[in-house]
């Protein structure tokens, strides 16, 4: 099976600024037509890694292309098939949503057909003659995202796009990212610190901490499909070992106990460990599933950072 074509990809990738090394020996690897997490707390390197994947800062070593052209050489060629924002979006407040969308079509040469195009896409068309400042935070990202679309472009990268919006625009910016590779055949590279957006939005991700590339891969691999059931119940270590020794292995935490297995079996295990714990007279207060979360993958991660 052939290896699929990477819109992004990086090798050593390595930036440092006042002296400290923020990003340190990071390979990208981002395939062509997926939405791609890139995660991290603040301060973890994301921004500065976009603003070397797009030529806004020099990196001290490493190599970047972008849909196969090579940067910071053949960045004209790379970046006229690139849309993104970086930060907060710079938007003209006195001028309509149109009238910022139309200076940046102009100055591109692009058809005017563009706009309308985008502002459908962001769903921002009704709203289109009113002045920007007049706009939600949440329409201000919209329509830096629509001027990011002009062109259509085959990469986006959009940073911490959902920072500082309500739910209803973190909720609206999600799903339309999530839409944006089928909606425009582009691939969607997004940063955020919210584990919960990425897992709902991202087909792939990578994981920084501390300037390093820690995790990275296919967002339901790294997750992986195995499902949890904990049960609580008066005997603990009774109740394991009468499980482990069943069969069905049990684990102990708390004053509960865990099961994994594929999600297909878990209700053929739950009914074997419940019928096995009641018959023994163990007294059992509940079963509840479990399915591992991008948050429980980021607390393993770090704790094995941590321990290494």
């Amino acid at each position: 099976m052939s290896a699929p074509r990477l819109a992004i990809a990086t090798t050593g990738l390595t930036k440092s600024l006042g002296g400290a090394c923020v990003v340190d020996d990071v390979a990208l690897a981002v395939p062509a037509g997926s939405v791609y997490g890139f995660l991290g707390p603040n301060g973890a390197g994301k921004t500065t890694t976009m603003r070397l994947l797009l030529g806004l800062m020099r990196p001290d070593a490493g190599d970047v292309q972008l849909l196969g052209h090579a940067m910071p050489g053949d960045a004209r060629a790379a970046l006229a098939r690139i849309g993104a924002f970086i930060e907060t979006p710079g938007l003209y407040d006195h001028l309509s949503g149109r009238t910022n969308l139309d200076l940046t079509r102009r100055l591109r040469d692009l058809p005017a057909s563009e706009i309308d195009r985008v502002l459908d896409l962001v769903d921002l068309t009704d709203a289109a003659k009113r002045r920007a400042g007049t706009y939600s935070l949440g329409m201000k990202q919209r329509l830096a995202l629509a001027r990011a679309l002009l062109g259509r472009p085959e990469l986006l990268l959009l940073d911490e796009p959902t920072n500082g919006l309500d739910p209803d625009g973190i909720i609206a910016m999600r799903d339309l990212i999530r839409t944006l590779p089928q909606a425009s055949g582009c691939t969607v590279f997004v940063s955020s610190h919210l584990l919960s957006e990425v897992e709902q939005m991202a087909t792939h991700m990578g994981m920084m901490r501390r300037g390093r590339l820690v995790l990275q891969g296919e967002v339901r691999t790294l997750i992986g499909t195995a499902q949890t059931v904990r049960i609580a119940l008066g005997d603990a270590v009774r109740g394991a070992a009468l499980l482990n020794a069943a069969g069905l292995d049990a684990t102990i935490d708390g004053d509960a106990l865990v099961l994994a297995g594929d999600p297909d079996a878990m209700r053929a295990v739950i009914a074997a460990a419940l019928r096995h714990l009641v018959g023994a007279g163990i007294e059992v207060f509940g079963a509840v599933p479990e399915t591992r979360s991008l948050e429980g993958l980021y607390r393993d991660t770090v704790a094995r950072e941590e321990a290494a």
